[in-house]
């Protein structure tokens, strides 16, 4: 039984995308969210589905919370919190009772040297 279309061996085409000029078999379909877009597009032009346009067509579950956490009592340093930034840490009077600052802060200035050739 023979086909209904001829093989296109010798088909000319356009690029849907730029238009140049490319023989058919030489164009390659264009696929966006998985779904053939019935577009064909020359292999400059031809870019891959991209994984980031699929997002939200595949059910992902990805909990954070944890069931019934417990907190760690063992280094009670691990629960001082320092606020080191004016106003809410040692810059305000009234909070400094409230959030403690015992943050050190070192500096220094160096020197810079030129040499001339």
């Amino acid at each position: 039984m023979s086909s209904r279309f001829t093989s296109g061996k010798w088909a000319i085409a356009d690029c849907d995308r730029c238009g140049q000029r490319y023989k058919l078999k030489e164009l390659k379909e264009l696929v966006i969210k998985t779904k053939n877009v019935n577009i064909l597009v020359c292999p400059e032009c031809w870019e891959e589905d991209h994984p980031q346009l699929q997002l939200g067509m595949y059910p992902v579950e990805d909990p954070q919370a944890v069931r019934n956490p417990r907190p760690d009592g063992s280094l009670t340093e691990s629960r001082d919190i320092q606020w080191g930034w004016a106003p809410v840490g040692g810059g305000n009077p009234y909070a400094s009772p409230l959030t403690p600052n015992t943050l050190a802060s070192a500096g220094g200035v160096g020197t810079v040297t030129v040499v001339l050739s």
